[in-house]
């Protein structure tokens, strides 16, 4: 595994506030660790139950990623001292029924693709919505999501995986749009999709067992690599996905 360069609290753009929706999850928890270990003052974690990681500055809070009004009422409780860092570190590969990836058009089901996308797209849209609309003008800040590689339609060469990849290439190009809405009265915003790689969770499980030796990574380590991404990004690379190695990720 090739690891990104280490974050570092000096970077211009290391928060003192960060958030990030979706604490619970292997990758969430740990960029509440590394924000932490970073240096990071006030850490907002948000999971459906409330609950986040221990550690000094570490704010849990509520929220539901279908739920608009919960989201909304985590924005506000921070409008008062916005964050400089928010993560949407949410997404899921196999719902919790079990249905995984449709690798052909003959299983496209209607009700599985609406969830696929309501919590992929809709709810971490949601999520900039709310948090997008806190940050003062002439503020630096940085708003990221977990998106995939495979959400980049020029890169698609296997096919399959259709409500996935459908759902991370609508959740591109609505940070592509939130950049270019931003950037004219947030001129030091930087908004991006994060494709952290295979990372050892909940979410790649079930499809770990034909990776390559040294493919799949730690959730500590995905972490520091994209806060290390996260640290060197520009308003010039807003709109954007990066890999985990700090290249772009084709559109």
């Amino acid at each position: 595994m090739t690891r990104a360069p280490q974050f570092s609290q000096d970077s211009p753009r290391w928060p003192r506030v960060a958030a990030v929706f979706g604490a619970s999850g292997g990758i969430g928890r740990a960029l509440c660790e590394g924000l932490a270990a970073g240096g990071t003052a006030v850490i907002h974690a948000g999971s459906r139950a409330g609950l986040g990681p221990d550690g000094a500055g570490i704010r849990p809070f509520a929220f539901d990623l279908k739920d608009e009004a919960s989201i909304a009422a985590a924005a506000d409780a921070m409008r008062d001292d916005p964050p400089e860092l928010v993560i949407a570190a949410t997404g899921v590969l196999t719902l919790p029924d079990g249905t995984g990836p449709e690798r052909t058009y003959k299983r496209l089901d209607p009700a599985t693709m609406a969830e696929v996308l309501a919590l992929n797209t809709i709810g971490p849209a949601l999520i900039a919505k709310h948090m997008l609309g806190i940050m003062p003008r002439g503020s630096a800040f940085t708003f990221a999501a977990l998106s995939a590689r495979v959400g980049s339609i020029s890169d698609n060469r296997l096919g399959g995986w259709h409500s996935y990849r459908a759902s991370k290439a609508a959740l591109n190009m609505l940070l592509r749009n939130f950049a270019l809405e931003m950037a004219r009265t947030h001129p030091e915003s930087v908004i991006v999709g994060l494709h952290p790689g295979t990372v050892d969770s909940a979410l790649s499980q079930p499809f770990q067992s034909g990776l390559a030796e040294g493919q799949l990574t730690r959730p500590a380590d995905a972490a520091a690599n994209l806060l290390a991404v996260l640290s060197g990004l520009t308003p010039e690379q807003s709109g954007k996905v990066f890999d985990f190695r700090g290249a772009e990720v084709p559109a």
